[in-house]
């Protein structure tokens, strides 16, 4: 069974990326659900989401956790466990995970990773599944937070959008705060399978993705050489 995790840098919502998601399931028609938590459940997101999935040959599903036991009878881990893949959004990472955890979300998503079902995001849904990295879900400052470790490396979403992204990425490397890792530009994206590398693609030229470490003191930065899609 191969575990297959493809993460992008922006969390936007793009067929290209949602396609080959979908693509990498293997399935006709798989059932791809959206996981909106870091935006709150956020109503125009979701509509998004719909409105690109209506151009692919997929079936659509959203993962809300803002339910009560009245209205709503499956368990996350049962809808998670239907899926062929699973697309988590954009938002605050640290208040994201603190509800998976809370609710087990973190280990039912964990499970369908082990089982095959292609996980993925971008922004908050991207950084979720690695070590750690930085992010905005702190007031003042960029911080540090921990994610799930699907991956054990650091990762940098936004790495050429949000100025103060990459050099605090690389500071945080060269001083040990964060392992080396993984970086996207907005609109690039990597595929890993059973957590290395297979594939990056990007949606043009102008942005990639890279492995970022520490030798002897100063930052490497090595574009992972990819395809562009559309």
């Amino acid at each position: 069974m191969q575990r297959q995790l493809f993460i992008y840098g922006s969390g936007r919502h793009t067929a290209p990326f949602l396609n080959y998601m979908a693509e990498a399931t293997g399935k006709h028609k798989p059932n791809i659900c959206f996981i909106p938590t870091a935006s709150g459940d956020d109503k125009g997101y979701i509509e998004r989401f719909h409105e690109v999935c209506n151009a692919l040959n997929v079936t659509p599903h959203v993962l809300k956790v803002w339910v009560n036991s009245y209205d709503d009878k499956e368990t996350f881990e049962a809808i998670i466990s239907k899926m062929d893949a699973i697309v988590v959004g954009g938002g605050n990472t640290l208040n994201m995970l603190a509800i998976w955890k809370a609710q087990g979300i973190d280990k039912a998503l964990e499970k369908a990773y082990n089982n095959g079902v292609v996980m993925g995001g971008g922004s908050a849904g991207s950084l979720c599944w690695f070590n750690g990295g930085t992010t905005d879900s702190r007031p003042a400052e960029l911080s540090i937070v921990e994610g799930m470790r699907f991956i054990d490396k650091s990762h940098c979403p936004h790495y050429n959008s949000e100025k103060s992204r990459r050099p605090l990425y690389h500071s945080n490397i060269l001083n040990g705060d964060l392992t080396a890792g993984y970086a996207c530009d907005d609109r690039s994206a990597i595929h890993f399978i059973n957590e290395e590398v297979a594939k990056s693609v990007s949606l043009d030229a102008d942005n990639h993705s890279y492995y970022v470490y520490e030798n002897e003191g100063e930052i490497i930065e090595e574009v992972i050489p990819g395809d562009i899609i559309s």
